[in-house]
């Protein structure tokens, strides 16, 4: 990686970064063995984004080769996005970035990345990581395939964003 990784703030992306030009695209590093994972990705996909995001299974071929500088075992434990500018977001600060790509949500993420809002957005987080943990299958290896797409775990009639 060329880019610098986040300071731990969970602050939401700076749309100025690198000399004014701006972030313009995202890669979300996520965990394609876990339905909850799965799911957030087709919520996100589904809804209009002012940055682009391109969704790459973590620990994956091609996350590896994208990437060769990210510790790609912590990639598996914690949602990762790696702006094209070089920025890496983990945890809760990958989480802030994903929602301030959306149209309807990027005011959502600049809110919460607020001090006094910030500790209760760090324990949503970590109690989907909680939740991610106990649903997740570990015996399924990283794969490029993008696990519920074209095959039998398909539900592209789920329109109620509960499916997983």
């Amino acid at each position: 990686m060329t880019g610098p990784s986040t300071d731990g703030t969970g602050r939401p992306p700076d749309s100025a970064a690198h000399g004014g030009g701006g972030i313009r695209g995202f890669t979300v590093l996520f965990d394609a063995s876990c339905p909850l994972c799965r799911a957030a990705r087709r919520w996100l996909a589904s809804r209009a984004q002012l940055v682009p995001l391109e969704f790459v299974a973590a620990g994956s071929v091609e996350a590896r080769r994208r990437f060769p500088g990210l510790d790609h075992d912590a990639t598996l434990r914690d949602l990762t996005v790696v702006a094209d500018t070089g920025e890496v977001y983990a945890g809760d600060g990958a989480w802030f970035a994903c929602l301030w790509a959306l149209a309807d949500h990027r005011s959502t993420a600049e809110r919460l990345a607020r001090p006094h809002l910030m500790p209760l957005a760090r324990q949503v987080v970590a109690a989907a990581s909680a939740i991610r943990e106990r649903v997740r299958d570990p015996r399924v290896e990283p794969t490029d395939e993008l696990a519920g797409y074209g095959g039998p775990d398909d539900r592209a009639a789920c329109a109620d964003d509960h499916c997983g």
